[in-house]
């Protein structure tokens, strides 16, 4: 099992101070989202998330919530089907969603961790990452 993303390894250094720690994981929590709503998760992530993982499909708790409660904190590659694996390592693990995040949702917040866990923000997001992905099963 490969870590992809951790909330844990955003705590501390440049971490604000005054942000309850779950903060850290709302942009992962956002992408988790994504690939529950796209069914792009594997069978893994079905069996760990559970009924969880059935809320964040009807948006009655967001992906950070399934992350925390759920997943221990951790965005791991065997959460995620063949073709899920092959674009985060192109999307995600090479910083262009969290450019797109902070071009999206950082607006003039102070810091990324300050981005509000809202479906209302994972549908900005998510139409961006819809067009990138869309982008790349073109290139494939």
């Amino acid at each position: 099992m490969s870590n992809i993303d951790r909330a844990d390894w955003h705590y501390g250094g440049n971490y604000p101070e005054d942000l309850p720690s779950e903060n850290a994981g709302t942009h992962i929590g956002m992408y988790l989202a994504w690939i529950v709503h796209q069914n792009l998760g594997s069978d893994e992530l079905v069996e760990m998330g559970g009924d969880t993982c059935k809320l964040v499909l009807e948006r009655a708790v967001t992906g950070r919530d399934l992350l925390f409660k759920e997943l221990d904190e951790k965005f791991f590659d065997r959460l995620l089907n063949e073709e899920a694996r092959a674009f985060t390592a192109a999307y995600y693990e090479t910083n262009d969603y969290v450019n797109d995040y902070d071009r999206v949702l950082g607006g003039n917040l102070a810091s990324l961790y300050e981005v509000e866990d809202t479906w209302q923000n994972y549908d900005k997001i998510a139409r961006v990452i819809d067009e990138r992905f869309a982008e790349w099963r073109a290139r494939r």
